[in-house]
């Protein structure tokens, strides 16, 4: 039997794809187009042996034990770790029987995309109080591009209601590590929950691939067992320990987000952007003219990530180096007056 085919997704980070269309464009390129904090963590020395041997089961459980009280979990049992958390949103869809499945939209089209892939029915939803009669609900919170973001009170009221019809709750939680910690439900996880968080993007380090999911032991133990041995690189569980570890490097990072990410707003109000929303590592803005700007963008060497179903929306990440933020400036102005 032929198995069904799905048309690719197009992400940000598609630098490649956009030189081919821009090859005239300055170097080197200023992708603003994924939410990446532009500031990478400053990578620890790695063992050389870590690159010759497997995985070491005493750094795993090491990693596993710092995340756990990085995201607050209440025992390292629940805190899977897995080679990025588009792995995990890959896998959940196979632990569960076809059913009907809500996603609050618009929203991370690869949460959809694997649902439909192995089979489940699934239906958009633009808030979750009309997640009615559907068995699982999938809520990106803070939301991607948005930015919404449900209170925890909330989200624990949709978790008692799926588990009372024996349903199940995935909450992507990749972009609160920017935000105050009680923003998270990870410390009072609700039942037939699972949380998946990314490490790459608040650290920069999105290459590293690392990521993971926190859930209640039956469902930590399911996942474990569906990756196998060895699924997180050596390298990546010495790097993940030791930026989760450091709570100064987190507290300043927070700080400078909040200052850039109203830095960018200013910038794109400027050039006739109206900020509809977002998070400190990434803004979303709404543009009449949202094609030619990111022309003009493209043709100054500047990536953006646009939006097919929303062609005025523009998602801005944020630029990392003063020459950066002078070039999106310019180019943004320049646009303007075109």
């Amino acid at each position: 039997m032929t198995s069904a085919r799905f048309d690719p997704i197009f992400h940000g980070g598609d630098l490649d794809t956009v030189r081919a269309v821009y090859p005239g464009a300055p170097e080197p390129w200023i992708d603003l187009s994924t939410g990446i904090n532009p500031c990478a963590y400053s990578l620890p020395l790695i063992d050389e042996r870590a690159w010759a041997r497997l995985p070491q089961r005493s750094d795993q459980d090491r990693l596993v034990e710092v995340a756990a009280r990085r995201y607050g979990a209440r025992s390292p049992e629940m805190v899977v770790s897995a080679p990025g958390t588009q792995a995990l949103i890959q896998i959940l869809p196979r632990l569960v029987p076809p059913t009907h499945v809500a996603i609050v939209s618009p929203t991370y089209a690869e949460h959809a995309a694997a649902w439909r892939r192995e089979g489940h029915e699934v239906f958009d939803i633009q808030d979750v109080d009309a997640a009615r009669g559907a068995r699982v609900v999938v809520v990106v919170n803070p939301n991607n591009p948005t930015g919404r973001l449900y209170p925890p009170e909330r989200v624990h009221s949709l978790a008692a209601e799926l588990a009372a019809r024996d349903g199940f709750l995935v909450v992507d939680e990749a972009f609160i590590d920017v935000l105050p910690r009680e923003a998270s439900i990870v410390p009072d996880l609700p039942p037939a929950t699972v949380v998946l968080r990314s490490f790459g993007k608040t650290y920069g380090l999105a290459g590293l691939r690392l990521g993971f999911a926190i859930a209640a032991a039956d469902m930590a133990d399911r996942l474990r067992e569906t990756f196998g041995p060895w699924a997180v690189a050596g390298p990546a569980l010495t790097i993940g320990a030791a930026a989760l570890a450091d709570d100064r490097w987190l507290r300043e990072t927070r700080t400078r987000l909040e200052t850039d990410s109203r830095r960018l707003d200013a910038i794109l109000t400027a050039s006739g952007c109206e900020v509809l929303g977002g998070t400190p590592l990434f803004r979303l803005a709404r543009h009449p003219a949202a094609a030619r700007v990111v022309d003009a963008l493209g043709r100054g060497g500047i990536h953006v990530r646009r939006f097919t179903d929303w062609p005025t929306w523009l998602r801005f990440g944020l630029p990392g180096t003063n020459d950066a933020w002078q070039r999106l400036e310019r180019a943004l102005l320049e646009a303007a007056r075109a």
